[in-house]
């Protein structure tokens, strides 16, 4: 089986690109789940990984579950209820907790529909651009299932309950232009203009010491869940680091001298 996830390299960016266009990029085997898994893990450990680009390849970023496994009841959809649980809890709910632990920071670039756990992914990406054309749904519900990727806990902290709730109980898709008056996204571009876009976003962030770009995405993300006195206990004790940090004395030294900074990612 050829893999599921492409991976490229252009200096501190890596692109990531869910690779099944023939079935819409649907997460169809455990393995692809695995697959998303491990690259999480492999680029926190390289420190000189300083953004990603997720996208999928053709035109949709990812259809969500196969539906013909699950009219087939096979793969993940197949066995008793405990079976299907234990399906879920070891191969797509992996993926929630691998993005959330990644200190990198990622954008969803969302080329083309975005369905169900295909938008709970880019959910749980940290910025989402989207092209023009593009549709994202929460559509659970019209296959009579709930969502089981993450999307129940992900879409109200994004957009609100009263708007979640819009999408999750109606299952509906919505084009680009509502998911940017939602805040779902940041940018709609040009479908054409959506892979140079999000490089170069990439490219800016990547600009920046990885250490402390990856630290502070750590920061917003505990954030979300904890009272501002410890935050800022963990921003402190983040602060602390950054402080001795060689990148740090070099972007300080490049901003007095008015030139470039080179940083070594240490």
């Amino acid at each position: 089986m050829p893999p599921f996830l492409v991976v490229e390299r252009d200096g501190a960016v890596v692109t990531a690109t869910l690779n099944r266009p023939e079935e819409r990029n649907a997460i169809s085997h455990i393995e692809h789940s695995e697959e998303i898994v491990d690259f999480c893990r492999q680029m926190t450990r390289d420190t000189s990984v300083r953004a990603i680009v997720l996208t999928g390849a053709g035109e949709a970023f990812c259809a969500g579950g196969n539906v013909k496994h699950m009219a087939d009841q096979v793969g993940m959809f197949g066995g008793s209820p405990y079976d299907i649980r234990n399906s879920y809890r070891t191969s797509v709910q992996m993926i929630g907790p691998a993005v959330s632990e990644l200190e990198v920071p990622v954008i969803a670039a969302i080329n083309g529909p975005a369905i169900g756990l295909g938008l709970d992914i880019a959910c749980m990406c940290d910025i989402r651009i989207m092209a023009e054309s593009a549709v994202v749904a929460e559509s659970y519900v019209k296959l009579g299932i709930i969502p089981g990727g993450g999307g129940g806990w992900l879409l109200p902290r994004l957009i609100g309950p009263q708007r979640a709730s819009l999408m999750t109980l109606t299952g509906d898709a919505i084009d680009a232009g509502t998911a940017l008056n939602y805040g779902l996204v940041a940018e709609v571009v040009p479908d054409d203009a959506l892979a140079t876009r999000a490089r170069a976003l990439a490219g800016k962030i990547a600009a920046n010491p990885g250490h402390a770009t990856r630290m502070a995405k750590r920061l917003m993300r505990e954030g979300a869940d904890m009272k501002l006195s410890t935050l800022l206990e963990m921003a402190a004790a983040y602060q602390a680091l950054a402080h001795h940090s060689e990148d740090h004395h070099e972007a300080v030294a490049a901003f007095l001298g008015k030139r470039r900074a080179e940083f070594r990612d240490k």
